[in-house]
């Protein structure tokens, strides 16, 4: 048989979790046509040079917050440039498959840290779906790079069916007729082929937009009885529920544990949870999370955790950063958004000293460690502030690291540039965590938190740690990046054997170094231009293939990439193999 590529030479992972070897991959028709120890015949066919590299299925990214970009910027180049090929979104309960433009502005901007009006703006441009088939067939109208898939988001759902105030209002509860529309749509969304549902159970995550500004998002209101009959219906489907836990009671964890058990007839609800990490803020967290998991699984659940396998270093301009959300103080400044009203408020003595007292307070739950000792200025126009922490600025000036963080913000506002470690710091913790059969790797949220984070090239991360520590063979690695979640959310993704799809990255070993660390600014055209942290890498991946076309290389995208739809939606459940033939080169799969 004749092949479209041919990648001869290249040290082959098929996903698994088996031992590796050199083998030559043969690519027709969007597939992997052949496996082989020798080599195979060129008869025409692209010819990849993979000696020396390693050849294994493309990445998957259990966790992103894509919606909007995808809409405007369908390559979702800064994922395929790391050989992603599977992204998830529909995450944290957001979604855009049912609220209004404006609802999802409110919903998406503040607690993702994207800019309002250019969400708002795309949203109003291509929103044109009324139902979860629509919205899917949407997406695979316009020329995406990787492949998606997505969770119905229940505060979407929930927007969508009561509206956005009163589904935020805690005197309502939805009525009969409600909850059963909330039904109808999760079942129609899940016969379309979405592979579950994501909520939202912590009360740090709040709206944009100044109808319902500052209230918490609409998954947080939902009742006992309106939970029980959606898991009612992902459990008898077999579709996973993703969520977060109440981080102000983190008490309420047990009874989310405990539905994830099936009793005698009922099945388990598979259940995916935010987040394992070796938290700065509580080092002991980290013990019991595994414990935890085991002992709900050993009684007929099917939980897991996700966890970021790279240290989690964040950014933030001035005081707009998602951590000042979990205490008052914080949360009070980034309800205002008028500057001069901002800057008044973080003047006041009174506010001041609220701030520092919930600063001290160590006994409140948090993720973020509030040590300004532990907080680094990279950017400022007071150039003698650059280069160190707020504690060390406060020292200097003789005031507390508190009145030194604020002095500079209301002086300088979101030009003062600075970040910190929130968790995974320990790499001996983090080499535990990222070996834990109970945990997930993902949560990169990828396409939000522009300013803040960077970890687009968290596969990568992990593969230089198995490489270069050896803490975990690579096979195991590859696996838990590809195959292992392909499998637990019912893909097709993240396999590489002979007919399956032809997803795939080639990745230089030699390149696995120090640079994946940085992390670098770019413009997101889509978002108004806006620099968002990325990650620059571009002698590590070799090669993304999606369905056997090739769209990104060293540093480069294919003259196809944003033109051509390459990616399509995975429909969970789908059979192995799956290629929709307009993903192939020809006229019929021209787009855009």
């Amino acid at each position: 048989m004749g092949f479209d590529v041919i990648i001869r030479g290249g040290r082959w992972f098929d996903g698994t979790g088996a031992p590796s070897a050199v083998r030559t991959l043969g690519l027709k028709d969007g597939r992997v046509a052949a496996v082989s120890a020798t080599d195979l015949p060129a008869d025409g066919a692209r010819i990849v040079d993979a000696s020396g590299k390693w050849v294994m299925p493309g990445f998957i990214d259990i966790h992103t917050h894509y919606d909007v970009e995808a809409l405007a910027a369908p390559g979702l180049g800064e994922s395929v440039r790391h050989g992603v090929t599977t992204v998830v979104f529909g995450s944290c309960s957001l979604g855009t498959v049912h609220v209004d433009p404006l609802d999802a502005a409110d919903l998406f901007s503040r607690v993702e840290a994207v800019p309002r009006d250019p969400v708002l703006s795309i949203l109003g441009r291509h929103r044109t779906w009324g139902s979860a088939a629509e919205y899917i067939a949407a997406l695979e109208d316009l020329p995406l790079g990787p492949n998606v898939t997505a969770f119905l988001g229940h505060s979407d759902l929930r927007a969508a069916v009561m509206g956005l105030g009163r589904s935020t209002d805690p005197k309502v509860a939805p009525s009969g007729g409600e909850l059963r529309r909330m039904e109808l749509l999760l079942v129609d969304a899940l016969r379309a082929g979405m592979i579950g549902m994501s909520e939202m159970r912590n009360p740090w995550d709040k709206l944009d937009g100044d109808r319902y500004r500052s209230r918490t998002l609409p998954s947080t209101f939902g009742t006992r009885a309106e939970r029980r009959r959606l898991y009612r219906i992902l459990r008898s489907s077999g579709r996973v529920l993703q969520s977060i836990p109440n981080l102000n009671l983190p008490v309420s964890l047990i009874p989310a544990l405990l539905a994830s058990v099936g009793r005698g007839d009922r099945k388990p609800l598979k259940t995916s949870y935010l987040t394992a990490a070796d938290v700065k803020a509580n080092p002991f967290l980290m013990h019991v999370m595994g414990p935890l998991a085991r002992a709900v699984n050993r009684l007929g659940g099917d939980f897991r955790w996700q966890h970021l396998p790279v240290p989690f270093q964040v950014f933030a301009d001035g005081i707009d950063l998602v951590v000042f959300e979990e205490f008052g103080a914080g949360a009070a400044a980034l309800h205002l958004k008028d500057e001069v009203e901002r800057n008044a408020l973080l003047r006041d003595e009174a506010y001041r000293r609220r701030f520092r007292r919930e600063y001290e307070n160590r006994w409140t739950p948090r993720v973020w460690h509030r040590d300004l000792y532990d907080a680094h200025i990279v950017e400022c126009p007071d150039a003698s502030a650059v280069g160190r922490t707020f504690g060390q600025v406060g020292d200097e000036r003789g005031v507390h690291p508190v009145d030194a963080f604020l002095d500079l913000v209301v002086e300088h506002g979101t030009k003062v540039r600075w970040h910190t470690t929130i968790s995974n710091h320990r790499p001996r913790a983090l080499d535990h965590l990222s070996s834990l059969p109970e945990v997930q790797m993902g949560f990169s949220d990828a396409g939000a938190h522009l300013r803040n984070m960077a970890f687009y090239n968290f596969p990568l991360r992990l593969l230089r740690r198995a490489h270069h520590e050896g803490f975990m063979p690579i096979e195991r690695a590859v696996h838990r990046l590809t195959g292992e979640l392909g499998s637990w959310y019912g893909l097709d993704a993240g396999f590489l054997r002979e007919g399956d799809r032809a997803d795939l990255v080639i990745v230089d070993p030699d390149h696995l170094g120090p640079e994946l660390d940085q992390a670098h600014e770019a413009p997101v055209e889509v978002f108004g231009g806006m620099r968002r942290m990325v990650n620059r890498n571009d002698d590590t991946v070799v090669a993304t293939f999606v369905a056997g076309t090739p769209i990104y290389g060293a540093g480069d995208y294919s003259p196809e990439f944003g033109h051509r739809r390459t990616g399509r939606f995975l429909r969970a459940g789908e059979p192995r193999g799956t290629v929709d033939p307009r993903t192939l080169p020809g006229p019929a799969a021209i787009v855009g």
